[in-house]
């Protein structure tokens, strides 16, 4: 897979903050989905994350990650940012929110930060993969260098 020089917001953050990464590039192909992606990536589709953009009964923004061949359990993750429930965003509310579009969003370099929880099964993997905020670019590092940029936490929350 060839890799493609542009740099995005997130690597630069990333950057800014000396923080290793590497950046996967797969624009030049059909992927649409989180599976697809994996797959021509060819990456274990278990440690390529999804970012998951929900809202809460109290009307708080959520971020979520979970690996690609799984789906969010929306009463788990209630449960793991202490709402009653919780619904996925609409797509066209996504930009406005967060400045990234649907199959492009990161959890990192949001207009705002939200709470964010991680499926913990991303520690069964020395790194982890995830939207570089553009569609078409992934970037993969550690947990330990994602804790330098983003405040999250690690909770069971994927089917």
């Amino acid at each position: 897979m060839k890799k493609k020089n542009e740099k995005t917001n997130v690597m630069r953050i990333l950057q800014q903050n000396k923080i290793d990464y590497l950046s996967h590039y797969y624009d030049d192909t059909d992927a649409i989905s989180g599976m697809d992606v994996a797959d021509v990536l060819n990456q274990n589709p278990g440690q390529v994350f999804k970012t998951l953009v929900t809202m809460g009964n109290s009307r708080n923004y959520y971020v979520f990650l979970v690996p690609v061949n799984k789906n969010l359990n929306l009463k788990k993750a209630a449960k793991a940012v202490n709402e009653k429930n919780i619904e996925m965003i609409k797509s066209k509310d996504l930009l406005p929110l967060t400045g990234y579009i649907h199959g492009g969003c990161s959890p990192i370099g949001m207009k705002k930060q939200f709470k964010t929880v991680i499926d913990s099964s991303a520690q069964d993997f020395d790194t982890i993969i995830f939207s570089g905020g553009k569609i078409g670019y992934q970037v993969e590092l550690t947990i330990n260098e994602l804790k330098k940029v983003l405040l999250f936490d690690m909770d069971d929350i994927s089917d």
